[in-house]
């Protein structure tokens, strides 16, 4: 045994010491260490144990046995066993880790220098034995937990861990039996009165969990300890699986065409569209700059069905898309020669977009929305009987943080509805306008008072809801509201009387539309 590794084992009892100092002074749940002889002195005889096996191993590079890793993993469990959280299981393993590199170095400055290929040696074996005594920690730190942790808490636990960007977050998915996905559509499902019983909500939660399978946890309304209907308010938040190829709908009312069509944003950025059936009308591919070949295009009916499609790269490929007429071609070719798109690879697109905005949406395009979590929505609110909001916003696993702070904005900003009123999580193309008149408070002081001069008519904000939901289909929403058609019209004409704008003119919808969705939001309650 060289002498790297005698000093290491002449001080293995002093820094094992150390080490369980280290843990009661910085890690709080193991304060009791001080009062709790019989647990100090395991965890003693752990850390004086894996220095020793350290000294005996890396001097010939042996590997840890199945008895150490057994041993490890016993540690493991019984830390879980003691009630240790996992950000303090997390912050054992990084001292320890810690620990053993100072003691290295330390050792390493007691000869003068010397003796390297020895340092080579330890620090060769000190990685890859490390690792795997790590995984040996957390398999028994994991298998207790999965037994002693109720699983709504356990998936409540890895939905915290993902949104906090933790690295924890692989090891609860095994606790909970999930896979992680690479992509999630972060839902913020805000609930301004809860159930009077925590158990109710807590049992709500489980179900929903059970049957849909996502990572979920409840974060109670800060300041909301009870009061008030039913108690304090609060956010569900959902975490569902993006995976490539998915149902997924837009959520916004415009692009019904483009349903599930992943990436669709209206339809942009189609490289090859062969196969984009069934949009008709002149919102079919409206300013679609990526299509380079309209060969194969189907269903697309009118001249208007291709408008300014500048990625349409010459008149014979386009002559064969089904449904398109030659006026059509004739037209889509001269757009394509008058807007031809500039390359707008990612590191060369143009970017005069201020930096809040750029915050706020990292990409440009519209949030597809999975069917499951429209079907977890509705499940939540029909069993909650509350009336809720839902935002979403989605990210790659790396950047939840971002999309969780979208999601619960666009939540704060969407109306609430009760199950019955054809709830939907919606997306930031949805409420883009209430979101930035929140933030000009003289324009949203402005919108509460046309809002006010609503009051003396008869239900004029939820008719004006109702209108406009049903894309101001007169029949549709007379149905919606239970009245007959002239009722509404009857409803309409008050709101002009009253406010001086037509609800079915442009200035109207910009004005009117959004004044209700602020009121039905109850940001000004």
């Amino acid at each position: 045994m060289g002498s790297l590794f005698g000093e290491l084992a002449r001080q293995a009892t002093a820094n094992a010491r150390r080490e369980v100092e280290t843990y009661v002074r910085e890690i709080p749940e193991l304060g009791s260490l001080d009062v709790n002889s019989r647990a100090r002195a395991e965890t003693l005889e752990y850390a004086v144990w894996f220095r020793h096996r350290t000294v005996e191993l890396a001097p010939e590079n042996g590997g840890l046995t199945e008895d150490d890793l057994g041993f490890i993993t016993s540690m493991g469990a019984a830390r879980a066993g003691s009630g240790m959280s996992l950000e303090s299981r997390q912050r054992v393993l990084r001292v320890h880790t810690a620990l053993m590199l100072r003691e290295i170095n330390e050792a390493t400055e007691s000869q003068r220098g010397g003796h390297v290929e020895e340092l080579m040696r330890i620090m060769s074996w000190f990685a890859p034995q490390g690792e795997r005594g790590i995984g040996a920690y957390r398999e028994g730190f994991v298998t207790v937990m999965r037994h002693q942790v109720p699983y709504v808490e356990q998936v409540a636990l890895l939905a915290r861990s993902l949104l906090a960007e933790d690295s924890a977050a692989e090891e609860l998915a095994l606790v909970a039996g999930m896979e992680l996905a690479d992509h999630y559509a972060v839902a913020v499902i805000r609930v301004p009165d809860r159930p009077a019983g925590d158990r109710d909500l807590e049992n709500e939660i489980e179900a929903l969990v059970k049957t849909h399978g996502v990572p979920a946890t409840w974060c109670p309304e800060r300041g909301g300890g009870g009061g008030g209907r039913g108690g304090g308010g609060g956010e569900l938040i959902v975490l569902v699986p993006r995976v490539t190829g998915a149902a997924v709908t837009t959520g916004t009312a415009g692009a019904i065409g483009a349903t599930r069509v992943t990436g669709a944003a209206g339809v942009t950025g189609v490289t090859g569209a062969a196969g984009v059936t069934g949009v008709t009308g002149a919102a079919g591919i409206t300013e679609a700059a990526g299509v380079t070949e309209a060969a194969g295009v189907t269903g697309v009916t009118g001249a208007a069905g291709i408008t300014e499609a500048a990625g349409v790269t010459g008149g014979t490929r386009a002559a064969g898309a089904v449904g398109v007429t030659p006026a059509g071609v004739a037209r889509a070719s001269m757009a394509a020669r008058r807007h031809a798109a500039p390359d707008l690879a990612p590191e060369r697109v143009p970017d005069p977009v201020p930096d809040l905005v750029r915050d706020l949406v990292p990409k440009v395009v519209p949030d597809l929305v999975p069917d499951l979590l429209r079907d977890l929505l509705q499940d939540f609110a029909q069993a909650l009987g509350r009336p809720c909001a839902a935002g979403t916003a989605s990210a790659p696993r790396s950047e939840l943080a971002g999309a969780l702070d979208r999601a619960r904005r666009i939540s704060r900003a969407a109306p609430l509805r009760r199950a019955s009123t054809r709830l939907r999580p919606h997306t930031l193309a949805d409420v883009f306008v209430e979101l930035t008149v929140a933030d000009v408070p003289f324009v949203d002081e402005w919108l509460r008072t046309v809002a006010r001069s609503l009051r003396p008519g008869p239900d004029l904000l939820v008719t004006l809801d109702a209108y406009y939901r049903h894309d101001m289909n007169r029949g549709s929403a007379a149905t919606a509201l239970n009245v007959h058609p002239r009722t509404l019209d009857y409803r309409l004409r008050r709101v002009r009387e009253l406010t001086g704008i037509d609800p079915g003119s442009t200035h109207g919808v910009r004005i009117l539309s959004a004044a209700v969705t602020r009121s039905l939001s109850r940001a000004w309650s």
